[in-house]
């Protein structure tokens, strides 16, 4: 008897989880795009570290680094940006309500319009190139010790401009990948864009004059190899976009309409990031390479756990938000700060203690110089101090994006940038003739002070410190919006989790504070001796966190959870 309720049992079990909604793994879902963004941004590295020692932080590097900040610049308004904000809640609304056809419907429709869009986009700043680099980079044509800058930084802009067309379209598939809960494909994505620009520096530099040109072909070819890569995993899903021009299409109409507000928010961000790079294309030679160097250490966390959780948790809080599921979407919400908190801050404390190090052991080979190391060490620590805000915003904003508003993280960023701009003012000092005209109401006494403690390989790291600083109000606003809206309501043990967090922090900032030592002795030793202490301090430091979190009682199992697909 108890044998046959036994097997009835069973078989009530098994016939339930059949028919169950399937459940997605997160922390395996962001362990499975963390570990492939850590591919691609250990490729970078060696990116970086070829072109560095290859061409140094001069003006060559300077001239490519303005160059493709352009098509990347316009990739986060048309692809990752404004377009994925607004086109992924959509997306995931069709899928859960309308079905596979309304689906593949949208989805023809969407990419044919943003082709045509981007392709005139593309197509207008290969012919305007001049006008634009005088726009975001006027200090070019004003340096008489290199003048031929200018000119090689439009023709760079002019190779690498198609890229914008190419990284849009790998965006919009890997907005469809990741609805579909896809994700391995897109985060593998940019390895092909490092892999094509570190074979076109090593191989074909030599055939180029200048050099520099083969690191923006290498950067087309990244592009065309990127996009290639999504045929086969859409066709796979039955999403290979065809051709349909329809732009009155419903959901069209309702992306383009989220879209507007979208638009403006990236807009402010990337004119925060054009008016930094118009002023450092004024200050001292290199300015703009240290700070491309520093932002790339910063993009490893920054990328590895912010771009990871922003990619799995907008699709799964739109899914939310479209069955009505407020607790839920408030508890995973939870689940992302906690996330956040528990990796970033470690990660922003390491890269301001181990700064030196870090520089020294990646970079500081061939052409790029010591006296490159403590320039970049500066941007790097004012990146770092808005590390933390940075990843959090690509948790918070989501939030506001699932839930179809755009506005308030619009709002949000406009104030950040006027803020950044404010404290340039400051930070920078008289480094631009914009801001020597508007701290010249300032009394003589106190601009003095400005200038003097804010100048020479100072300056360019005021734009860092601008930078992180805005960063932080901008995460505070956003959480701020959420707690009001009550969208978010903070789940119990958070005292006890900060408490860990603390206790863990001040342990491993000791072993770093200790094991790095002199920052002076790092320009000088080999490199072999740089990789094997930097390991060991690293290594070091990761070990008596994780260990003093254990000791306090923290588990793996707490941030174990599951969403239904």
């Amino acid at each position: 008897m108890a044998y046959g309720r036994l097997r009835y049992h069973a078989a009530f079990v098994l016939r339930a989880r059949r028919f169950a909604p399937p459940h997605m793994n997160l922390l395996r879902a962001l362990a499975t795009v963390s570990g492939l963004t850590f591919l691609s941004r250990i490729l970078g590295f060696i990116r970086d570290f070829v072109c560095a020692r290859l061409f140094g932080a001069g003006s060559m590097m300077d001239a490519f680094f303005v160059a493709f900040m352009l098509p990347n610049l316009l990739r986060r308004l048309f692809a990752e940006g404004a377009f994925s904000q607004a086109y992924v809640p959509i997306l995931a609304e069709y899928k859960n309500k309308q079905g596979p056809e309304a689906t593949r419907a949208l989805v023809d429709r969407v990419a044919t319009l943003l082709t045509l869009a981007v392709a005139l986009v593309s197509l207008l700043g290969i012919i305007g190139a001049p006008f634009i680099i005088d726009l975001v980079a006027s200090g070019f044509r004003a340096d008489a010790e290199h003048p031929d800058k200018f000119a090689l930084t439009v023709e760079l802009t002019r190779i690498t401009f198609p890229y914008i067309l190419f990284i849009t379209l790998v965006s919009l598939a890997a907005g469809i990948l990741n609805t579909w809960n896809r994700f391995a494909i897109p985060a593998f994505t940019p390895v092909m864009l490092n892999l094509s620009i570190i074979a076109m520096s090593l191989f074909a530099a030599p055939y180029f004059d200048p050099p520099i040109k083969a690191v923006a072909w290498g950067a087309f070819v990244g592009g065309a190899l990127q996009l290639v890569l999504q045929i086969v995993p859409l066709r796979r899903i039955g999403m290979l976009p065809r051709p349909k021009f329809d732009p009155r299409f419903p959901g069209v109409r309702r992306i383009l309409a989220l879209m507007g507000p979208a638009v403006i928010g990236v807009s402010v961000s990337q004119l925060s990031l054009l008016i930094n790079t118009r002023i450092a294309s004024h200050l001292t030679n290199g300015s703009v390479s240290w700070l491309t160097f520093a932002d790339r250490l910063l993009e490893v966390p920054a990328g590895i756990l912010g771009a990871a959780l922003g990619t799995i948790l907008l699709p799964s809080l739109s899914k939310l938000h479209a069955d009505e599921r407020p607790e839920e979407f408030s508890a995973l919400l939870d689940w992302g700060l906690r996330l956040t908190l528990l990796l970033a801050l470690p990660a922003a404390l390491g890269l301001i203690l181990m700064s030196v190090p870090l520089i020294a052991t990646l970079f500081q080979y061939g052409a790029f110089r010591p006296e490159d190391v403590l320039p970049t060490r500066n941007a790097l620590i004012g990146y770092s101090i808005g590390l933390t805000a940075m990843i959090l915003i690509k948790v918070l904003a989501p939030s506001f994006y699932a839930r179809q508003d755009i506005r308030t993280p619009v709002k949000i960023a406009i104030l950040s940038l006027l803020a950044t701009q404010l404290m340039n003012l400051f930070f920078v000092g008289s480094a631009h003739p914009a801001v020597e005209f508007l701290l010249s109401a300032l009394p003589d006494s106190a601009r003095q002070g400005v200038e003097t403690v804010f100048s020479g390989s100072l300056a360019h790291a005021g734009l860092a410190l601008s930078i992180g600083i805005a960063a932080c109000l901008n995460a505070a606003l956003l959480y701020i919006g959420l707690r009001r809206r009550k969208v978010y309501a903070p789940q119990p043990g958070w005292g006890r989790f900060a408490f860990q967090i603390s206790v863990a922090l001040l342990a491993m900032g000791a072993v770093l504070w200790f094991g790095a030592g002199d920052a002076n002795d790092w320009l000088y030793r080999s490199g072999a001796q740089r990789v094997l202490w930097l390991s060991i301090i690293v290594i070091g430091g990761a070990a008596s966190y994780f260990a003093v979190l254990l000791a306090l009682g923290l588990r793996p199992r707490d941030f174990r959870r599951r969403v239904v697909q």
